[in-house]
């Protein structure tokens, strides 16, 4: 599933491409709008609000969309040919005279009144990207069930928007903390959504995401040449190579229902307060 920074990112290519024009073509393709057009009516912005889109439409209407793991929205040129996937997979398409967005596989496709939006992004914590954070609210959501464990409370959406999997792992990492860790039980917990921020904030630019020293080059060149691809992240994706820390072979196991979309990353002997409670590989 896309973290927050990337659905930011996608917003704001979206709103390039869109915003400031009149639809020339629609077409929802999901039963529930199968009959609404919005051709004519002007695109007025695209924002994320945690993973979430919202496409906004003269009006007071917005098109809200979730990409969760498979969805996704290309961006075309009007003699483009279209490559996001075949036919049968796309649910939307919003035309102007200068480009084309296509929704492929969207799980989630809504029409709602603008004034309603709260309706589908309300229950959500602080956006990481918006300007709603509020990190002492976000810390006190996150405290709120001081038995939960860390890395459960960094996914729930209602407590902060945005974090997915590689972040949770990568701040679990950076924290030295387990994400087992009864999230009551993280010392000094105010740094956890101050780090947050700083991540999210650092990659939501860049093409590919990175929280260690080796995988973006400082200023002045402020991009990836010279990086080093394999050392992007520390802990995220890396199950049994070394810790790039310590040289600790990277651990993982199953901390959520979702198994096979949530698997955790841990190195144990940065992180060594796990519970002895916790799963065991």
């Amino acid at each position: 599933m896309p973290e927050g920074d990337t659905v930011w990112r996608l917003a704001r290519r979206l709103g390039d491409a869109l915003a400031g024009h009149p639809l020339t073509h629609c077409d929802l393709r999901v039963p529930r709008l199968a009959t609404v057009d919005l051709t004519g009516r002007e695109v007025l912005e695209v924002r994320s609000r945690g993973k979430h889109l919202l496409t906004r439409f003269e009006g007071g209407l917005t098109l809200h969309s979730h990409l969760r793991m498979d969805g996704a929205w290309k961006i075309y040129a009007p003699a483009e040919r279209w490559r996001g996937g075949p036919a049968h997979q796309i649910r939307a398409v919003l035309g102007t005279a200068e480009h084309t967005a296509v929704g492929y596989r969207l799980p989630v496709l809504d029409l709602l009144r603008t004034a309603d939006e709260s309706r589908v992004v309300g229950h959500l914590g602080p956006d990481l990207l918006g300007p709603d954070w509020d990190p002492e609210q976000a810390l006190g959501r996150l405290l709120s069930a001081p038995g939960r464990p860390l890395g459960e409370a960094l996914l729930d959406q209602r407590n902060l928007a945005g974090i997915g999997n590689v972040y949770k792992c990568e701040l679990c990492f950076l924290l030295r903390a387990s994400p087992w860790l009864p999230v009551g039980q993280l010392p000094r917990p105010e740094r956890l959504p101050t780090l947050a921020k700083k991540l999210l904030e650092a990659n939501k630019d860049r093409p590919a995401r990175t929280t260690t020293p080796w995988g973006h080059r400082p200023p002045p060149f402020g991009d990836s040449r010279g990086a080093r691809p394999d050392r992007r992240l520390w802990v995220y994706g890396r199950a049994d190579r070394p810790c790039l820390r310590c040289g600790t072979g990277i651990r993982t196991a199953d901390q959520t229902p979702a198994a096979e979309e949530r698997v955790t990353y841990w190195c144990p002997a940065c992180q060594p307060d796990r519970p002895a409670a916790g799963p065991t590989d």
